[in-house]
């Protein structure tokens, strides 16, 4: 990392800290979709690919919670941060207002609590609107 220059590792937290976000409105909007999409017969929703990529997400999620760590794109955006020189969460545009988007204060059972909640809507979706392979 000391090969970065101070603006390149700040334009890197930016991305990852981007990165984050779509992956949290993947998460949330996809499941949103998959409850919406069976009541409305989306066809689109029991694809494989997707559907795999949701849960395989979620149950990361609820896993390292449950396990006591940060997500790695967390802890990848706040070297970088460290090594721009920036502290963490107070710098560029992109930072101060996707990182509200996705950050909450709140003791870590309360995650744990919703990471697992989620997690076992979206596996309980699994089996509620099961995914379907081109060709079945």
């Amino acid at each position: 990392m000391d090969a970065l220059s101070p603006a390149f590792a700040a334009f890197l937290a930016d991305a990852i800290l981007a990165l984050h976000v779509g992956i949290v409105a993947f998460v949330v909007f996809g499941q949103a979709a998959i409850l919406i999409g069976a009541w409305r017969r989306w066809r689109w929703i029991r694809n494989f690919r997707f559907r795999i990529a949701h849960l395989a997400l979620m149950l990361f999620i609820a896993l390292q919670a449950w396990l006591g760590q940060l997500c790695p794109l967390t802890v990848w955006e706040q070297a970088l941060r460290g090594h721009a020189g920036q502290t963490a969460y107070a710098a560029s545009f992109i930072e101060h207002w996707l990182s509200r988007l996705i950050f909450f204060q709140a003791p870590w059972w309360a995650f744990v609590a919703a990471y697992s909640a989620f997690a076992a809507v979206a596996l309980a979706c699994w089996y509620w609107v099961a995914p379907r392979r081109k060709g079945r």
